[in-house]
């Protein structure tokens, strides 16, 4: 009986392909990959469903490659991290119901990160609309507020133009996720091809590349020019929009020091003189101009709250409404960060103020001493050989493993914070995080998909225990895949991140309810799935243990799991001041 279906499924794609080669007809399921085509997408991470199983169909006739996920978050994840390694646009696709609902954390982490990711869901067929079909959600109504653009399409023939216009959306003012919902029997029809809308690529997209006014770039170069202690914060949006290289020149043309959050982290080497990275209080706290490029006056910045009243403070946005958002501004520019920086290194080029010059010289003389001084406190922890282990100990063997083309992502709370103190990446977008939703489990989608999209770079992952539990399973995913990587599990068999401020406000009678793990010695897992697993329990074998990991690696082609056993009451300073709640 199988021979037999599989013969008539064979019949009917034969028979399609046919008339799609004639000219005649074509289905909603090649009209979808068709249009992703057209858009760059080489790539979909997907859970299969009867309602998108076309999709897949017409994704092989396009050559485009078909991730198949163990859970829908990993997707989306999936998706969101390919976005932010290719440029590109991610694509995570899923049937109906719980396949949409799984996949909802991963979409609002990319709307919250700025990610432009397009996740085209199933539905059931128009003719059962209301009836109660399996799965039946309201998809759309769900995913709007987590979404820039989300609808359903109606006709077979506008299939191709809505994902066309989903997808532009995705990179309208600051980048984020669009959905679209297809039902089941407008992907499995067919319509005569000529009938169809399809956008020519190319053909439908303004330039995004606005200076906005440019009355407000000479303002702002006389600003920096003349500025004696002027800081700007290079966010996300920088390397998102690919204007890192014009950021790198602005700063170098004009002396500023530079500091840098998000994909922007290793935008200049360490050795850059303009690359500060432990001073940025200091600097908001003594600066004359502070310029802010492409990251929001979120809790991360203290609503703005963190930056000196005295300065003059100049933001720069993809997004209009982010600019000047919780707290006043001097000035604000929406448009490309890059165009605009470029553009403001240009309209200064022609002006100068030595005296300004010179005062700048000696304002980054004096971050740099106090930086020196930041890390030397640092390096005791950094370097202890205590035991249990120190996780200031791990990041900082971490940072010294890490390559020129290391691609370093942290999924966790109170680890990946601390990990930020130490892990230094060595080239811009090699830094990948959960971003300002906060979640867990990001970690497996992420490493998978910068592996697919750089498969000669090597990837390293560092997990908390916690978050590892919740989508490590997708390993073999990315294995089965040809893109294995390196999870490195900073456990210490508890949610410490919360459970920091748990112990501080209930005492220890109460602190651990509802944050405790179990011991889990998961390089096993590694194991399981073919790789290679080791524990690690004392702060000499963290960087040999990691060696031995990358070889296995190289060798294998599998993934690799080191469990390090680190310290349950050591905590990372903001964790303390709980400034995640301030």
């Amino acid at each position: 009986m199988a021979s037999t279906a599989q013969s008539v499924s064979d019949t009917a794609h034969d028979t399609l392909a046919q008339k799609t080669k004639d000219g005649s007809v074509i289905s909603g399921g090649h009209l979808v990959a068709k249009a992703l085509k057209a858009e760059g997408v080489d790539t979909i991470f997907t859970l299969c469903g009867g309602h998108i199983i076309d999709i897949y169909d017409g994704c092989l006739d396009e050559g485009i490659r078909i991730v198949d996920v163990r859970h829908e978050q990993t997707a989306a994840h999936a998706a969101d991290g390919y976005a932010r390694q290719t440029g590109k646009l991610g694509c995570v696709v899923t049937t109906a119901g719980p396949g949409c609902t799984n996949a909802v954390t991963g979409v609002a982490t990319a709307f919250r990160s700025e990610s432009p990711i397009l996740h085209i869901g199933g539905q059931s067929s128009l003719t059962q609309h209301k009836m109660g079909s399996l799965q039946d959600l309201p998809h759309v109504d769900m995913m709007a507020p987590i979404t820039k653009f989300s609808s359903g399409v109606f006709s077979t023939e506008r299939v191709a133009d809505m994902i066309s216009m989903a997808a532009r959306e995705c990179f309208n003012g600051a980048y984020g996720p669009s959905y679209l919902e297809i039902p089941r029997d407008i992907l499995d029809a067919e319509v005569p091809i000529d009938k169809a809308v399809i956008p020519a690529p190319g053909h439908y997209r303004a330039s995004t590349q606005s200076i906005g006014d440019p009355a407000d770039i000479e303002k702002l170069a006389d600003l920096l020019v003349k500025a004696e202690r002027p800081a700007v914060l290079f966010g996300q949006q920088v390397w998102a929009c690919q204007g890192h290289e014009a950021a790198i020149s602005m700063v170098r043309a004009l002396d500023i020091p530079a500091y840098m959050n998000g994909a922007s982290r290793g935008m200049l080497p360490q050795g850059d003189p303009h690359h500060f990275d432990r001073t940025r209080s200091d600097a908001f706290k003594n600066a004359d101009v502070i310029l802010i490029v492409g990251t929001p006056f979120d809790f991360r910045m203290g609503y703005g709250k963190r930056i000196s009243q005295d300065a003059t403070l100049v933001q720069i946005d993809q997004s209009y409404a982010t600019v000047g958002k919780n707290r006043d501004i001097s000035l604000g520019i929406a448009g490309d960060p890059g165009a605009i920086l470029a553009a403001v290194e240009q309209a200064a080029s022609g002006r100068s103020d030595n005296g300004a010059r010179q005062a700048r010289q000696k304002w980054m003389a004096e971050l740099r001493e106090i930086e020196a001084t930041k890390l030397d406190k640092l390096m005791p922890m950094f370097t202890t050989d205590q035991n249990p282990i120190h996780p200031y100990r791990l990041a900082y063997e971490i940072n010294e493993f890490l390559g020129e083309d290391t691609i370093y992502i942290g999924d966790g709370g109170d680890i990946v914070t601390i990990s930020a103190q130490a892990v230094r990446p060595r080239n811009p977008g090699q830094w990948m995080d959960p971003g300002a939703l906060g979640s867990l489990g990001v970690g497996t989608g992420f490493a998978m998909a910068a592996k697919l999209a750089h498969p000669n770079k090597e990837v390293v992952c560092l997990y908390g225990d916690g978050a590892f539990g919740m989508t490590s399973f997708d390993m073999e995913t990315s294995q089965r895949f040809g893109a294995p990587y390196l999870a490195i599990v900073g456990n210490n068999s508890a949610m410490n991140q919360i459970r920091y401020g748990q112990l501080a406000k209930y005492g220890q009678d109460r602190g651990d309810v509802g944050n405790k793990l179990g011991d889990i010695p998961f390089s096993k897992f590694g194991e399981m799935i073919g790789g290679y697993g080791e524990e690690v329990t004392e702060a000499s074998q963290i960087q040999p243990a990691l060696q031995r990991a990358r070889e296995a690696i190289a060798k294998t082609g599998n993934c690799a799991v080191v469990n390090v056993w680190v310290d349950p009451n050591e905590y990372a300073p903001g964790t303390k001041a709980q400034t995640m709640y301030k």
